[in-house]
């Protein structure tokens, strides 16, 4: 491995160790205190949600009971806490049974308890409770349909939170009268809370019919069901100002801009200039590939907008519109767009990864680009287009031994992206 792609890898593992739950919740914890004579009840989902819940019982000196559902091999040790693993992305039974126990954990609560919420990304597959009348088969249908679309994150949990009985404000409903606390660890452009799986403790000023609209946008096929549950209004979210959740409170822990400006950090401290263009890009993945090339060729071959040596760090999350059958994520696919308008320049090194740990539905983080990384899937007639038309961004780099695995990082603050750019 290069100095350069050395570096990155530097950065992404600065981007993900900010995130950490050990770190981030401590802080945000009630205080006996607040807790007087009541009972602390944990609950929780997300990729983060079982490290969070950790965080919690080491630094928590008091009695709690919980409950809180993680995906597959994120699940770590508690022992006041239980921890329930299920899929992700697209839902399943688990989940579902899980989202069930979780509404009943609830059920009957006092008001001088505290639920403290942990709420990472990842969490709306997680908790796949439809809304009455609805199966799991027709949430994994529609997951399904909406992940190769072309929706971006708030567009899909706009849909989600329409035909769910947990999310859209409903699971902090369910906890009233007891004061509910939510820490948020946010993995969607702009923080916005009723996006972080799909907001279960937060008011929701979408409608069923704004889901509509983005189901026929997109031309998905809803089953009548489904349908009807949008077209009638049945499935209509918890509302600012409704009196159930007028003791909640939401606290944002970690989100990608704090990320990003750690492995600045680390890149300023090996003596490349950082540079943040927004921690909330969106759009085709492809298409932000080709626009960051741009840049970085402009800021090598220009010295504009910024002079090299110098790193130009992003994230957000992109979308993908599936077309071809290939083992892709959005952040493989990025990077080949990158790859292919950069054509393999000599001063250009890059790194896209997520920062749970999965991009797509493999459990392979992202990518290192080398300038020599079209150079040597020529050799191996690997044409860097056609595995693009194709989706198969995995395939390309693992081909090339390029892919960046970390296994599970315990964390989710959305994608991470370094364009390294040397003098």
């Amino acid at each position: 491995m290069s100095a350069a792609a050395t570096l990155l890898r530097s950065m992404f593992d600065a981007a993900v160790a900010s995130a950490q739950p050990a770190l981030c919740v401590p802080p945000y914890l009630p205080t006996p205190e607040m807790l007087g004579k009541g009972r602390l009840f944990v609950i929780g989902a997300g990729k983060a949600s079982a490290a969070m819940a950790q965080a919690v019982e080491q630094a928590w000196q008091g009695p709690l009971s919980g409950f809180v559902i993680t995906r597959y091999g994120y699940g770590v040790p508690c022992e006041r806490i239980e921890i329930v693993e299920a899929a992700h992305p697209v839902p399943d039974e688990a989940g579902l049974n899980a989202a069930r126990r979780m509404m009943s954990f609830v059920s009957d609560l006092r008001e001088d308890d505290i639920v403290l919420c942990l709420i990472s990304g990842g969490g709306s597959a997680l908790m796949p409770l439809p809304i009455e009348g609805l199966t799991l088969e027709h949430k994994q249908e529609v997951n399904r349909a909406l992940l190769a679309c072309g929706a971006n994150i708030s567009e899909m949990n706009c849909v989600r939170r329409h035909l769910s009985a947990i999310k859209g404000g409903r699971l902090a409903a369910a906890c009233h009268p007891a004061r509910v606390i939510t820490l948020l660890m946010s993995d969607v452009p702009g923080d916005h809370m009723v996006d972080i799986a799909s907001g279960p403790t937060v008011p929701d000023p979408t409608t069923c019919a704004d889901a509509l609209a983005i189901v026929d946008r997109y031309r998905i096929d809803l089953p009548p069901e489904v349908r009807e549950v949008l077209t009638s209004g049945r499935g209509e979210s918890i509302k600012p100002g409704d009196a159930r959740l007028a003791r909640n409170e939401v606290k944002m822990i970690a989100t990608p801009q704090m990320a990003l400006e750690a492995a600045a950090r680390v890149a300023e401290q090996a003596g490349y200039r950082a540079h943040i263009l927004g921690d909330a890009i969106e759009g085709e993945a492809r298409d932000v590939g080709k626009v960051l090339a741009a840049m970085a060729l402009q800021v090598a071959e220009r010295a504009q907008p910024f002079k090299a040596p110098c790193v130009l760090l992003s994230g957000g999350e992109t979308t993908v519109t599936v077309r071809g059958k290939g083992r892709g994520g959005r952040n493989v696919e990025c990077l080949l767009s990158l790859a292919a308008t950069l054509g393999g320049h000599a001063r250009i090194h890059a790194l896209m990864g997520d920062t749970d740990g999965v991009d797509g539905m493999e459990d392979i983080a992202g990518a290192t680009l080398y300038p020599n990384t079209l150079e040597r899937a020529w050799g191996k007639n690997m044409p860097v287009l056609q595995y693009l038309e194709n989706n198969d961004g995995h395939s390309f780099f693992t081909a090339l031994g390029d892919s960046v695995i970390t296994g599970p990082t315990l964390t989710n603050v959305n994608d991470f992206r370094a364009i390294l750019i040397d003098a």
